[in-house]
């Protein structure tokens, strides 16, 4: 811990790679008891037990999909994160030249305070929606639309943005919305889809090619110095995107650091092994330590 820190303390830049670890660390699970206190319909039906394969299932209407989608949007978007996570890791770096590359699409960076001009979300927003085909490079906001369709549903969203069922549990819950508050396309009324990278017909829109820019021009002014690559949570499912580049520009620069929080998961090349610190620990635990 001591080593991170003054490695962190003593650097010009610091690069985060953030994937969905960190967010599983900040309670934002995709299963076990908060997936059934609000899926259980769902899992009851169609046999999936956890949010993500829930996402790839094909439900029986659209209504019955925006149901279902609704639900995980609003709680791994616009619910706030049960451990403070995000936070522990902006005061950390609030006061560095920094910069975050991250595949997590719930916005969490920017609710715990990150500015948003240092952040590139490669994957997409749960807080977006898209044409299913793609037929134009816009995305839209859906929050409010999202919330009508939880109150249709029978859902209470409490003051402080909480989601909780009704009194009589999922008795009172609908697993359908409306028609009309069914997203169509504004430009050729095809369905909506979610605004996250999972074939070719994914809308890279004018905010995605900026951050894009921003952090073309971040690694051109910095990965040549005293560059810290903090990587927190980052599995195998996209090595591509923060891992392996991370490992690249660390081996072509010897001035750089390499730094792995991530339990279970936490390795690193022989060839950059002397630049490198790696942390087999919850990245919770680690960020208070630090």
């Amino acid at each position: 811990m001591k080593d991170i820190k003054s490695i962190l303390q003593n650097a010009d830049s610091v690069l985060i790679g953030a994937g969905a670890g960190l967010s599983t660390s900040s309670g934002f699970t995709y299963s076990g008891p908060r997936f059934q206190k609000y899926f259980a319909d769902f899992e009851r039906k169609y046999g999936f037990h956890d949010m993500y394969s829930g996402g790839f299932t094909a439900f029986e209407s659209l209504e019955e999909n925006w149901a279902y989608w609704s639900r995980q949007i609003y709680l791994n978007r616009f619910v706030k994160a049960p451990l403070p996570v995000y936070e522990k890791l902006f005061e950390l770096v609030k006061e560095k030249n920094y910069f975050v590359l991250t595949t997590n699409v719930d916005h969490c960076f920017q609710k715990a305070g990150f500015d948003k001009s240092r952040l590139f979300y490669t994957q997409g927003d749960y807080g977006l929606w898209q044409c299913s085909e793609a037929c134009h490079k816009k995305t839209y906001d859906n929050q409010a639309t999202v919330e009508n369709m939880l109150l249709a549903q029978g859902f209470v969203i409490q003051s402080d943005g909480s989601l909780e069922l009704p009194e009589n549990g999922f008795e009172g819950i609908k697993m359908t919305v409306p028609s009309e508050l069914v997203p169509r396309c504004p430009a050729c009324g095809k369905p909506m889809t979610m605004n996250l990278r999972c074939d070719d017909t994914f809308v890279e829109d004018d905010g995605w090619h900026s951050a894009a820019l921003r952090y073309e021009d971040f690694l051109n002014k910095n990965k040549d110095g005293r560059i810290v690559f903090l990587e927190l949570g980052v599995g195998g499912n996209t090595p591509g995107i923060i891992k392996y580049p991370f490992w690249k520009m660390t081996y072509a620069n010897p001035k750089a650091k390499y730094i792995c929080i991530n339990k279970g998961e936490a390795v690193v090349p022989k060839e950059i092994e002397n630049q490198s610190i790696c942390v087999n620990n919850d990245i919770y635990e680690v960020l208070k330590s630090l």
